[in-house]
């Protein structure tokens, strides 16, 4: 026997006990007709976390399991004690000097503010990048992090990397990760897209290569 919680990601809010309250009224239902549920079940990552209540025979850390957090009111992964288990990697395929006031990518959202170096990375949204997150996307290259420069396009994304940088094509990208060592999240991306970390993670297209890491702690 189990339900689903419409608010687990906001604690406090009223239905979530006028729920538990449905719930275990139909579960003393469910006794008074001779049944004998071998699971009882309501608590999803959120209420895992916030709603011991709601915990019974089983509960479901769903996004909770890939290290992410179900909700800012519920707390941070990394105040949850939760470390994100998916990174998408890319590559530099171009890396190029330009000169200042050069327009960058589709409609020239971007144009360069001084002679710089942009990096072309073979990710779009065809591979599930958020369109939403043109401009504002952050990509860690050589230790730093850096915002998207310009629209995201179906195959490819660009990004200023200034004037100084040494990179060169071929050298490994970062878009999301675990969030050390100055690294952008899944969270982050879902900030810049104004969605949640859900829908990044999940939406990732299947001609991004997966590779299944075992850790060792």
């Amino acid at each position: 026997v189990w339900s689903h919680f419409a608010y687990a990601d906001a604690p406090g809010h009223p239905t979530l006990t006028s729920q538990l309250a449905r719930f275990t009224a139909a579960l003393s239902h469910a006794e008074r007709q001779g049944i004998r549920p071998e699971v009882r079940h309501i608590a999803n990552t959120a209420a895992t976390f916030t709603l011991p209540a709601a915990h019974f025979d089983l509960v479901r850390p769903g996004i909770s399991a890939y290290g992410i957090s179900p909700g800012g009111d519920v707390g941070t992964a990394a105040e949850l004690g939760l470390r994100p288990a998916m990174t998408l990697k890319g590559r530099l395929a171009l890396v190029k000097r330009v000169p200042a006031g050069e327009g960058v990518g589709y409609g020239h959202e971007y144009r360069t503010p001084q002679d710089t170096v942009l990096g072309l990375i073979p990710l779009g949204y065809a591979d599930g990048l958020p369109r939403a997150a043109g401009g504002s996307g952050p990509i860690h290259v050589a230790g730093q992090s850096f915002p998207m420069s310009g629209r995201v396009s179906m195959d490819q994304i660009i990004v200023d990397l200034g004037p100084n940088a040494t990179v060169r094509a071929g050298d490994e990208v970062t878009l999301f990760g675990a969030g050390t060592e100055g690294s952008p999240t899944a969270g982050d991306w879902a900030e810049a897209a104004g969605t949640i970390a859900y829908e990044i993670v999940t939406r990732i297209g299947p001609r991004v290569p997966r590779v299944h890491v075992r850790g060792t702690s």
